[in-house]
């Protein structure tokens, strides 16, 4: 049996055409019920992803983001998001950056990276690549990666990072903000029963990105280890 189903797929056109709270009221065992496909289908990741990582993410019900939208700040008002996702977090300062999913029809991605680091993680990452940007753009350069993931994403700066000259020849490595790659699925392979295995192919191809980004993170400007 497919891990995701057409019961989702169906649940959240639906939302998306009548997103508004008593439509959802009406409609919560089917919600609960697609809830429960997608925290199993997150379940089944965790387990697979302990098989070559180390995840801290206890639990596929605590890997997903909550359907409701934080409507506060934003001139959309729709209170429901009209796609399921969710994140996996690498356990210990050895292992940092995590990864990423979000299933809707028409819109299905995985990915991973370093989502907006803070901002002394941001500045060491910066320093690295100055001093050495090559074990990243080897693995950006990577034919399977770049097939895969075809190039790193994020938002970027419009000029260089305060404190780094804008001549530097990885300026187009140092103006990101975030680091992090996406790979889009049609839906015909979200609802296909080999789903599960592609989603650990493509997050098994990550597994040289993380390497480089960690080591930048977990040592210092003279090559020592800080854990």
């Amino acid at each position: 049996m497919a891990p995701i189903t057409q019961y989702t797929f169906d649940f959240l056109n639906d939302l998306t055409a009548n997103n508004n709270r008593d439509w959802f009221t009406e409609n919560k065992p089917r919600y609960e019920k697609s809830h429960k496909e997608m925290y199993i289908f997150a379940e089944s990741i965790i387990e697979e992803l302990n098989k070559f990582d180390s995840i801290s993410t206890a639990t596929g019900k605590k890997s997903l983001y909550r359907i409701y939208r934080d409507v506060r700040f934003s001139k959309n008002k729709d209170p429901y998001k009209t796609n399921r996702s969710g994140s996996f977090a690498r356990e210990g300062a050895d292992r940092r950056g995590g990864y990423f999913f979000s299933v809707s029809p028409g819109e299905t991605i995985i990915g991973g990276g370093f989502y907006q680091p803070n901002t002394d993680d941001l500045n060491l990452i910066r320093k690295q690549i100055e001093l050495d940007a090559n074990p990243l753009r080897q693995v950006l350069a990577d034919q399977k990666f770049k097939k895969y993931y075809h190039q790193l994403l994020g938002e970027q700066l419009k000029t260089a990072p305060r404190g780094f000259d804008k001549e530097d020849p990885n300026i187009d490595l140092l103006r990101y903000k975030s680091f992090y790659v996406m790979h889009k699925f049609i839906d015909q392979e979200v609802l296909a029963d080999d789903f599960k295995r592609k989603v650990i192919e493509g997050y098994k191809i990550l597994q040289d990105f993380f390497d480089v980004m960690t080591s930048y993170l977990t040592t210092d400007l003279n090559g020592e280890s800080t854990i």
